[in-house]
């Protein structure tokens, strides 16, 4: 069942969320969170950064990272989660894992990634994005709704849409390690963040849409304890 709340700006998503998350970790100081990049969970981070929260013994589990990017390079997802939150909230970097983009073992990365995840109990708060083509992590379209950790072809669209973060559209990489649809349903509960009309298409079928690998985000229609923070923006084109 998603739960939909309309907010005025995403900073005031973010506060709503981290209100539920700093809660949790009064509560189990060893929570697990999964962490998502990109510009929708920053102002949860922000929010996070100005409480009082003590993050030392908190675990979380990044959603993807690029494949043969090397971890130093400021655009892999390691670099953006040491940057955007396991230095800003005091996180112990141990306890912060990244899906392995090492072309090396590549066959089995996703398996032992799974493997960590359940060993910590699994994902207690899950943040997501949304892509404009639906995309939840890197689950393009077409992805299956209950697939697992692996590597995954970028589409020309998402590469377009991460290409702001490159200094050309030729050094986005072409694939990545990602959780999967399956995987990001058994977080206990999910928070979905996204703003602007250029969401709004994507909401309306993650919401109101069939059930369908056209759209990953639709299958958050099967979790019972989803909710999407949205401004005017990205609610545009619900009916409800």
């Amino acid at each position: 069942m998603i739960e939909v709340v309309t907010v005025s700006s995403a900073a005031e998503a973010g506060e709503i969320v981290a209100r539920a998350i700093t809660a949790l970790i009064e509560e189990k100081p060893e929570a697990v969170l999964g962490l998502a990049t990109g510009s929708s969970p920053l102002p949860v981070y922000r929010a996070l950064a100005q409480s009082a929260a003590d993050f030392s013994r908190v675990r979380g589990f990044a959603l993807d990272e690029y494949v043969g990017l090397d971890p130093a390079h400021p655009e892999s997802y390691r670099s953006v989660i040491t940057r955007e939150v396991v230095e800003p909230l005091g996180l112990d970097p141990a306890l912060v894992h990244v899906p392995p983009g090492a072309i090396e073992g590549i066959e089995t990365a996703g398996a032992r990634y799974e493997a960590m995840i359940r060993e910590a109990g699994g994902v207690d708060v899950q943040l997501l994005g949304i892509g404009s083509n639906g995309h939840i992590a890197f689950n393009e379209p077409g992805s299956a709704l209950d697939s697992r950790t692996r590597r995954e072809e970028l589409t020309e669209r998402t590469r377009l849409d991460n290409a702001r973060f490159f200094d050309s559209l030729e050094d986005v990489p072409h694939a990545c390690m990602t959780q999967g649809v399956g995987t990001i349903l058994e977080a206990k509960r999910i928070f979905l963040l996204a703003s602007g009309e250029g969401k709004a298409a994507a909401i309306r079928d993650a919401i109101e849409g069939p059930l369908s690998s056209d759209c990953p985000a639709s299958a958050l229609q099967q979790h019972p304890n989803v909710t999407f923070l949205l401004d005017e923006g990205a609610a545009s084109q619900l009916s409800r």
